[in-house]
């Protein structure tokens, strides 16, 4: 069957944070976000429920991918009352801020999808690239980047290929909050030591390890196969 591999980059991370992955064609912007947090140390993947927000920004598109219900409902909202909603915006407001007006507007003018009801395959082959960002608070910024498409794959969901780095825990505090969790983690004579372990139990954080992941992501199964 066809597939892509594909290479999730977590950007600006140092040293790198990077994985290798082939992934049935045909998935969801779900699947990919899925896919995502199994081959790092995040809880927001399958089979788990929510857990932060997250995004795929298609730019190009003018099309914002996000599990953000409250993003959808106010953008559909706008397209129904679009007209009053401009006008009453710059009556609202003073000339000065005529740019936020502006800002604001073509922000809603981005469409927003649901990223249960959109497939990647038209834009990761156009673009070869998507970037992604979850829990807008730590800012996670990945860089999805389509390596090869493959005609062969024989397997109905994704498979780890290599990778490098240890995943940041969820709720680490970005960046910064992660090499600072390292150091404590690490350093046995630092005194948050313990403390610092024992919360990372508690967030299921998890030295990069190829085959716990590999078996991670035989749930994320969702094409039939002749071999099934």
């Amino acid at each position: 069957m066809e597939a892509y591999k594909i290479k999730i980059e977590l950007l600006d991370a140092d040293p790198a944070i990077w994985r290798e992955v082939v992934m049935p064609a045909d998935a969801t912007f779900k699947r990919l976000h899925d896919v995502i947090q199994n081959t790092t140390n995040f809880l927001g993947g399958y089979p788990s429920d929510g857990y932060h927000l997250y995004k795929f920004d298609l730019v190009k598109n003018n099309i914002l991918v996000t599990n953000d219900e409250e993003a959808y409902v106010e953008h559909k909202h706008f397209m129904k009352n679009r007209k009053v909603m401009e006008k009453e915006m710059r009556e609202q407001v003073l000339p000065e801020h005529e740019k936020f007006v502006q800002r604001r507007l073509q922000s809603l003018q981005t469409v927003v999808r649901k990223p249960t009801g959109l497939k990647i395959d038209d834009y990761l082959q156009k673009y070869g690239e998507l970037l992604y960002t979850y829990d807008f608070g730590d800012d996670w910024r990945f860089l999805i980047t389509l390596e090869s498409i493959r005609e062969d794959y024989p397997y109905g969901y994704p498979t780890l290929l290599d990778g490098a780095g240890t995943a940041p825990p969820e709720d680490v505090g970005g960046l910064l909050g992660f090499a600072s969790f390292l150091k404590k983690y690490h350093d046995q004579k630092d005194p948050d030591h313990d403390d610092v372990v024992q919360w990372a139990e508690m967030q299921q954080y998890r030295e990069y390890d190829k085959t716990q992941i590999n078996s991670r992501l035989k749930g994320i199964k969702y094409k039939k196969t002749e071999w099934t």
